[in-house]
């Protein structure tokens, strides 16, 4: 069976992993190969080849960092199609929507291109007699990111490019559930030309993790995944004296108005219900409906989920395919039977889906609450699945008050035709990405992605000028340059003038 190993020092490793874990193809439930989980061993031998690296990279023209990422673009557009496809084997997510997750991420690639305008730092002439100030923005040097399942391509490419562009040295430790495309990301890179040891991958669990939250020469860690795994990886990487980028998860909610456009309204609930099986840190998985707007709009809800279709991700038919692992459907299923036993009316029930052909796929069809409250299990946690909630509110006030109420904070949507409202609402939120009827307020490469509360800890957006900002460090200089009016020895505390 195949084994993807490990990328250290620009090639893949040969000897045989002391540990590996499966990895499967979600639509059949059959293992298609196997990953190598590294060791705390692994993650040194990636950082003295990082390190080692950085001593030239860290020194690198920003000219030919730019060209590297620019033929690392080249390739990625080339190729995005074979990309794409490694996501829908291993995660099972559709084709187009893995097309469009390749898209995301080469934006990124796209934006740190221009690094050069990026990190151009300040300049103030003549603050005092003679004197200049100005600043400069200088790699960390070996920065490490831990990505999660769901997007193994994005959000990786959320990381290293923003890093290795700023002329940092870079360790990715994917998810060990769908590491291929961060092998095809590595291979790439060195075909742009990227240096040997300036990109590294390592794969494998809490060991590797651990491993790298102690290492006493990596600079930085950048996460995204659950609030307990990144409130862990704040608190241990800031002890080890880390600077930490740790996004978590979400609740994300969507208040429709009675004034709403409700086939829209409909439209975005199950296109951010269910898309890729609602395993997206951004998926709307609450709609709050204030007033009598859920009596028009649930129909619409269900006449559309009606017409989905469950199926392979490979299948061009399918709206939607399997969950990733199987242990992963079954913790969203027994979320449902909790929902049904705390009395949410279940509307559509996705239980007990099979594809045909793929018996033993990871399959669960599109899951629809009604009357749902905030006391219930289904709405207090992060399914991550097929499950859409449906809340019920009285005034526009009480749906904005459940939603700064919620412990999340990463992304929430308004529909209404009402411009008041929608500036009230985007005012008054506690939610860092907020979208005015587009139900995925995910910004662009050229702005940062982060939430509010318990969506992130240490405070820094990812990718953007944030990232930019996480994987460089300011320096202050002050200089003077003697000249013949030099005053002598001054024991007074410096002035202006």
């Amino acid at each position: 069976m195949k084994t993807i190993q490990h990328w250290i020092a620009g090639s893949n490793e040969t000897a045989t992993p002391e540990r590996t874990a499966p990895v499967y193809d979600p639509a059949t439930g059959e293992q298609t190969s196997e990953v190598a989980m590294g060791s705390a061993a692994d993650v040194d031998r990636a950082v003295t080849a990082a390190s080692e690296a950085f001593e030239e990279w860290g020194d690198a023209p920003v000219t030919r960092r730019q060209q590297i990422m620019f033929a690392f673009r080249e390739i990625l557009n080339e190729r995005r199609d074979e990309m794409a496809a490694a996501l829908t084997s291993e995660h099972g997510k559709t084709l187009p929507d893995a097309k469009g997750e390749v898209q995301r991420g080469i934006e990124v690639v796209e934006f740190v291109a221009n690094i050069a305008h990026l990190q151009k730092g300040e300049y103030s002439d003549q603050v005092s007699t003679g004197v200049d100030t100005f600043t400069i923005r200088q790699p960390l040097g070996v920065v490490a990111g831990i990505t999660p399942f769901n997007f193994p391509a994005m959000v990786p490419m959320w990381m290293y490019p923003v890093a290795i562009a700023a002329g940092n040295t870079f360790i990715l430790k994917p998810s060990e559930k769908d590491p291929s495309a961060s092998q095809l990301a590595a291979e790439w890179f060195a075909e742009a030309g990227l240096p040997e040891g300036v990109f590294n991958v390592v794969h494998g669990d809490k060991v590797a993790v651990d491993a790298i939250l102690e290492h006493p020469d990596i600079a930085a860690v950048s996460f995204v995944g659950s609030t307990p795994i990144a409130r862990y990886i704040y608190e241990e990487g800031t002890r080890h004296g880390k600077r930490i980028q740790a996004l978590g998860g979400a609740k994300n909610h969507m208040i429709v108005l009675p004034d709403a456009d409700m086939e829209l309204a409909a439209d975005a609930a199950v296109s951010a219900g269910y898309g890729s099986a609602g395993e997206r840190c951004m998926a709307i998985s609450v709609v709050v409906t204030v007033g009598d707007a859920a009596d028009e709009l649930l129909p619409m809800v269900e006449e559309r989920i009606a017409k989905l279709r469950t199926g392979p991700g490979n299948d061009p038919d399918s709206d939607m395919g399997p969950l990733v692992t199987g242990d992963h459907r079954d913790r969203v299923v027994g979320f449902i039977e909790k929902g049904e036993q705390e009395g949410a009316t279940l509307r559509v029930d996705g239980r007990g889906f099979t594809s045909d052909g793929n018996e033993k796929g990871f399959f669960l069809a599109p899951t629809l609450f009604d009357d749902v409250s905030t006391d219930m299990e289904i709405y207090k946690n992060e399914i991550f699945g097929p499950v859409l909630s449906v809340m019920r509110a009285e005034t526009f006030q009480d749906a904005i008050d459940v939603i700064n109420a919620n412990p999340y904070g990463n992304g929430t949507a308004i529909f209404t035709c009402d411009g008041g409202a929608a500036r009230t609402f985007q005012r008054e939120i506690e939610v860092g990405m907020v979208g005015v009827n587009i139900p995925i307020p995910v910004p662009l490469s050229f702005y940062s992605f982060g939430g509010w509360k318990d969506s992130i800890f240490g405070g820094h957006p990812i990718y953007g000028t944030g990232g930019v900002e996480f994987y460089t460090r300011p320096k202050v200089i002050i200089s003077r340059w003697p000249d013949p009016m030099h005053r002598g020895v001054d024991l007074g505390f410096p002035q202006h003038g």
